[in-house]
């Protein structure tokens, strides 16, 4: 191959992101970008206290994922990210100020920072995103068992897919792969994984050269 390419996995929590990249690794050795979660030293106490640290955990997603972003366009090869830049802002952000989360003043200086920052990054190849029913992200965020996650509600879930599928409707930058997974469990079946990897080898183009 001798084109880089530059694909981002994205998704409500819980839908398996992860999961597609490590996959994807594995099958064509590109090179993954993985969200910063485990690092952040702001989710244990913001998951406590939405209002207080909604603004100081959302400002260090963002940093990791422009530092990511900047990381992946220097890299020679193909490369996946793990939730894109765009998520921060557009669905878990907006998702806070909505619910007065995040005040209006730290909701307009976190917005003007992300503004600036996408006028100037290059766009991503291709977004595969993951669309899943709040049953299923319940479902498969017990199963990872992470504990700062055991008790995000349903209808916190539901806010995200509602601003998800607004933004992926709206979404013009770069083509998009919305991939069904209520339908598609790549995380235990081998060829609902393999009916995913065609498709995102088709929107690339790349059909010929794993083939």
């Amino acid at each position: 191959m001798t084109k880089k390419h530059f694909i981002a996995i994205a998704g409500n929590m819980g839908v398996g992101k992860s999961t597609l990249t490590q996959l994807l690794v594995e099958s064509f050795g590109w090179t993954p970008f993985y969200e910063a979660v485990h690092d952040n030293p702001y989710l244990a106490d913001f998951y406590k206290d939405m209002p207080q640290w909604s603004f100081h955990s959302q400002i260090f997603f963002l940093s990791r994922r422009l530092r990511s972003h900047r990381e992946i366009i220097r890299y020679p090869g193909t490369a996946i990210q793990d939730r894109s830049v765009y998520e921060d802002a557009e669905i878990f952000a907006r998702n806070l100020h909505q619910l007065r989360n995040m005040s209006d003043r730290d909701y307009k200086v976190y917005r003007d920072l992300y503004e600036e920052f996408i006028q100037i990054l290059p766009r991503p190849d291709l977004i595969v995103y993951l669309k899943a029913s709040v049953p299923t992200l319940i479902e498969r965020i017990h199963r990872r068992g992470r504990d700062f996650e055991r008790d995000v509600s349903p209808l916190y879930l539901q806010q995200l897919n509602e601003l998800y599928n607004a933004w992926i409707d709206d979404f013009t930058l770069c083509p998009v792969l919305t991939v069904q997974a209520d339908y598609l469990d790549f995380v235990r079946f081998n060829a609902d994984f393999t009916v995913i990897k065609e498709q995102i080898l088709d929107k690339l183009g790349l059909e010929k050269v794993y083939a």
